[in-house]
């Protein structure tokens, strides 16, 4: 029996990448749409839950990142990164813990960003939420790592994705690629292979870390 894995913000970049990769090896992938599931809502989300969903892996990778500067940053703004980017992922794994409890075996995988550990102007909303949600990631795994359940958190770098470059001008991109590493920016599918890994049962010892995938970014 193959093992169910639901993907928020599975329609395009990394989220769509990682559901392509992981139907490949024989998972059964849940996409909710946003009229299904809207992560803005936490009653959206326990009324999804309303009817018996038996979930193995859970990939919070839906989030939104608003680019503003600290006094410019609006309070309906701010909540609304954080709903997405942090509460919705937490309503989410208070969901799917029981089944994983009961079965005694899971996999939760936040999609974090390097801009938890590092940042740079106006992204103190996006930043905020994803340390947040590095947080969230170490506590879970060790209050559940006794139930076999593993939980931990990828944070890439630039990834070629629509938001990428949603929020970066053409300018800013060769510039940023020019201080990378290795020279350029990830490909959704490199992150993706990593996230199917913490996903599997290959991955039976890591828990609670915060692996950054970024050419070597933030190392400099």
């Amino acid at each position: 029996m193959s093992q169910r894995v639901l993907i928020t913000g599975g329609s395009r970049g990394i989220g769509q990448q990682i559901a392509a990769v992981m139907k490949e090896r024989g998972y059964e992938v849940v996409l909710p749409g946003r009229q299904e599931l809207n992560l803005e809502s936490v009653e959206s989300i326990d009324k999804y839950f309303s009817s018996e969903r038996n979930i193995d892996i859970l990939v919070n990778n839906a989030g939104i990142n608003f680019i503003s500067p600290l006094p410019e940053i609006a309070v309906p703004q701010w909540s609304q990164m954080l709903s997405v980017n942090l509460t919705a992922p937490m309503r989410l794994i208070q969901k799917v813990v029981p089944h994983m409890k009961k079965q005694g075996w899971g996999r939760i995988l936040n999609i974090s960003s390097i801009f938890s550990n590092i940042t740079r102007e106006g992204r103190a909303s996006y930043s905020a939420s994803k340390s947040g949600l590095n947080g969230l990631t170490r506590t879970a795994a060790v209050e559940l790592g006794k139930y076999g359940i593993l939980v931990n958190a990828v944070c890439p770098g630039y990834v070629e994705t629509q938001l990428t470059h949603q929020n970066n001008s053409l300018a800013d991109i060769e510039r940023i690629v020019k201080t990378i590493p290795l020279g350029r920016m990830a490909q959704p599918e490199e992150i993706a292979e990593l996230a199917e890994f913490l996903c599997s049962t290959r991955n039976s010892y890591i828990t609670g870390q915060m692996i950054t995938a970024d050419g070597g970014f933030s190392i400099q």
